[in-house]
C-alpha cells in the first residue's frame, strides 16, 4: 500500500498544493515553519480522520478558507484508489470515494492505513491517560473501521449521562432526593457500548503485547522489559501474560460494567461526572516492573514510544519487515485474531509509515536502529528541517518545502 498523489485545497498554510509520491522512502526537507508536517498530517487524516497536533479539525483549515479539502490517490495490490474529504468548520465533514457521491466521512474509513511517528509521541509515556485511550482508539479504528461509530456514539451517550448527573447533584444540593431510574436507563445504553469498545481494547492490548516486547528490545540498547497492561475502571478478569488466553468477551464486560456504574452511583451523583467506562481508561507501561512514567529515562521514553508504534506497524499488516533479525511472528491471541483480523491482511496491505520530525529527537543508536527497521516498508514519508537529519538508508525521492510551495529536489 502506498500513497502516490497528494492534493490539499486550503488545508493548513496550504492554499493549493499537488505532490505526485514514489513507493519507498519520500522525504519532505524545509526549515521549521514551512508547511512539512502539514503535508504528512494530511495523509494521516485519511487513515484515522483525526490528527496527532490538535483534538478538533478546525485549526486543519485555512485560515479566512470556509472549508479544506485533502484528496489522496492510493494504491493497493496494483489498483488505485481517489479519496477525497471535505472538512468544514462547524458541519459534519463528507467522503467521495473515486468521484462517487459525497457519504460520510468515517466510510473511507480502512481504505489506507498509516502509522505515524512524531515528537508527540512522547508524550504516551510520559503524559496523561487520555493520549494514550486515543492511541488505543486510532489503532482500534484501522483495525476495525466500524469500530468509529460505537466510539461517537458512546461519547454522545457519556456527555448526555453527565449532564444528567450534574442535574441530580444539583437536586441533591437543594436537599431532596434524586430519582436515579433515568439514569439507569442511560447506564443500560453507557454499558451496552462500552462493553463493546472494552473488549476490543482488551483485544488489541492482548495483541499488542508480545509485539510491543520485542520491538523494546531491538529500539533499545538497554535490558529492562516493556510490558503494557490494560487498567479499566471495569473490574474484570484479562490475560496478564504473554499466551494465547481470551480477553474478555463484550457480553461479560456489559454484565461487568452494569455492576460498576450501579456501584458507583453514589459517587458519581455527589461529582456530577461518569466515573466508570472506558473513557476513564488507562493503557499501563512498564519497564523492568516499574512503571515507565516516571521511572524511564529520556532515552528508555523513547525507546518505549518508538516500541508502540512499531508494534502498531506489524498489526496493521506490516508483515516481518519490523523484526528484521530472523524474529519469528509472535502468535496473535485467537480472540483478538476474530476481532481483528482482516482477510486481505498481507496482501500488500502494508501501512504508509510516517515520521514527523523525529531522526532530530533521537541519539545515534536509536536513529540509526528506526531507519533500518523502517526501510523495509512498501512507503516511508519522513519530514527534516535539513538533509542531514534523513539517514541513508531513507534516501529515495526527496522535495524541498518552502511556504505554499513543494517542489521535487532529487
Amino acid at each position: 500500500m502506498y500513497v502516490s498523489h497528494l492534493s490539499l485545497l486550503d488545508f493548513r498554510s496550504y492554499e493549493a498544493v499537488d505532490v505526485e509520491l514514489e513507493p519507498g522512502p519520500n522525504a519532505f526537507v524545509g526549515r521549521n515553519g514551512q508547511g512539512k508536517t502539514n503535508l504528512v498530517e494530511a495523509i494521516a487524516y485519511v487513515a484515522t480522520l483525526g490528527s496527532h497536533r490538535v483534538a478538533n479539525d478546525t485549526p486543519l483549515i485555512r485560515a479566512g478558507a470556509q472549508r479544506a479539502v485533502v484528496r489522496t490517490r492510493i494504491v493497493r495490490a496494483d489498483r488505485a484508489s481517489t479519496v477525497e474529504l471535505e472538512i468544514t468548520a462547524g458541519k459534519a465533514n463528507r467522503a467521495r470515494v473515486n468521484r462517487g457521491q459525497p457519504g460520510r466521512a468515517r466510510d473511507v474509513l480502512g481504505i489506507l492505513r498509516t502509522v505515524l511517528f512524531a515528537p508527540e509521541d512522547l508524550a504516551l509515556v510520559k503524559g496523561d491517560p487520555d493520549g494514550r485511550r486515543r492511541f488505543l482508539d486510532q489503532l482500534v479504528v484501522q483495525l476495525l473501521p466500524r469500530a468509529a461509530g460505537i466510539l461517537q456514539d458512546y461519547e454522545r451517550v457519556v456527555r448526555q449521562r453527565s449532564a444528567l448527573l450534574k442535574s441530580l447533584r444539583q437536586v441533591r444540593g437543594a436537599g431532596r432526593t434524586p430519582d436515579l431510574s433515568t439514569l439507569e436507563v442511560w447506564d443500560a445504553k453507557a454499558a451496552q457500548l462500552g462493553a463493546q469498545i472494552l473488549a476490543m481494547r482488551h483485544a488489541l492490548v492482548a495483541a499488542l503485547r508480545p509485539e510491543v516486547a520485542a520491538a523494546y528490545e531491538q529500539v533499545s540498547d538497554a535490558n529492562g522489559h516493556a510490558e503494557i497492561e490494560y487498567r479499566s475502571t471495569v473490574p474484570v478478569d484479562a490475560p496478564t501474560g504473554t499466551g494465547a488466553a481470551a480477553p474478555p468477551s463484550a457480553h461479560d464486560l456489559e454484565k461487568a460494567m452494569l455492576e460498576a456504574l450501579a456501584e458507583a452511583h453514589p459517587q458519581e451523583v455527589e461529582r456530577g461526572v461518569s466515573l466508570v467506562g472506558p473513557h476513564r481508561d488507562d493503557l499501563v507501561l512498564s519497564l523492568a516492573g516499574l512503571p515507565a512514567k516516571g521511572y524511564a529515562s529520556h532515552g528508555e521514553s523513547w525507546s518505549f514510544a518508538l516500541a508502540l508504534r512499531l508494534a502498531s506497524y506489524r498489526l496493521l499488516g506490516g508483515g516481518a519487515s519490523a523484526l528484521p533479525d530472523g524474529g519469528t511472528p509472535v502468535p496473535v491471541p485467537p480472540a483478538a485474531e476474530q476481532v481483528f483480523w482482516d482477510p486481505d491482511h498481507g496482501t500488500d496491505a502494508d501501512p504508509v509509515l510516517i515520521l514527523d520530525d523525529v531522526f532530530a529527537e533521537l541519539d545515534v543508536r536509536r536513529r540509526e536502529r528506526l531507519a533500518e527497521l523502517v526501510a523495509p516498508a512498501r512507503q516511508v514519508l519522513v519530514t527534516a528541517a535539513v538533509p542531514a537529519d534523513v539517514p541513508p538508508g531513507l534516501l529515495g525521492a526527496r522535495f524541498e518545502v518552502t511556504p505554499g510551495v513543494v517542489r521535487r529536489a532529487d
